[in-house]
């Protein structure tokens, strides 16, 4: 079973990659998390973000066909 980090990295590719890999080292020395899961925590927003994104689109076009 893939760890809890490992589906949270998953989100990350390309750019957000980037982010992740220049926030991850500078927020573990600051909290009491491990580099791997500030990681995880910012691929899963990420993907959150991504699907709120794509909920409110499809929320629009349905009241958009409704009207």
């Amino acid at each position: 079973m893939p760890k809890p980090e490992h589906l949270g990295q998953a989100g990350l590719a390309g750019w957000r990659e980037k982010v992740a890999d220049g926030i991850a080292p500078r927020a573990a020395d600051k909290t009491p998390v491990s580099e791997e899961q500030v990681r995880a925590i910012v691929g899963a927003a990420f993907f959150l973000l991504s699907v709120y994104y794509v909920a409110t689109t499809i929320a629009r076009m349905v009241k958009a066909a409704r009207e």
